[in-house]
């Protein structure tokens, strides 16, 4: 069983009763403190859990997301810009929400994951953590599911 409760092996879906990975343990993705693994282990088990669900989680989609995290890493280098911008960067939940809605897109996991990220986003350097923490997981993931089916 997994911390959360569930077993370890795939469920299905009851709308289409399609594999789901199992669900992302989130519990290690800390910005604070910086622990050594999160670039390395955590992030190539986030990868590994994202790239598991073979039907949605394309390389495209999420690297949709990972670009529009860069670029709000990129416009909010003082506290008063990224002040400013924190519900539009908070957004993301809402459009992991939709990608999720529409057709699939991403996941449940890709949703847990951006929501336990963007929680702990509340200045501009956790953010750039966040955005370091995804490139890390994009390259692993990368290396794991290369291009879309």
């Amino acid at each position: 069983m997994s911390p959360q409760g569930y077993p370890h092996h795939s469920r299905t879906t009851p709308q289409n009763n399609t594999p789901e990975a199992p669900p992302l343990n989130v519990a290690r993705i800390k910005f604070v403190p910086l622990e050594a693994d999160l670039f390395d282990g955590v992030a190539k088990q986030t990868a590994k859990t994202l790239s598991d669900n073979s039907k949605s989680n394309k390389p495209t989609q999420l690297r949709r997301f990972y670009d529009e995290i860069c670029l709000w890493a990129e416009k909010t280098d003082d506290d008063e810009t990224f002040r400013q911008s924190l519900p539009f960067i908070r957004m993301l939940n809402a459009k992991a929400a939709y990608a999720l809605g529409r057709n699939k897109l991403v996941d449940q996991n890709f949703v847990t994951l951006m929501g336990h990220c963007l929680g702990q986003v509340n200045d501009a350097a956790s953010l750039k953590l966040f955005k370091l923490f995804m490139e890390a997981v994009m390259g692993f993931y990368k290396e794991l599911r290369p291009r879309d089916s």
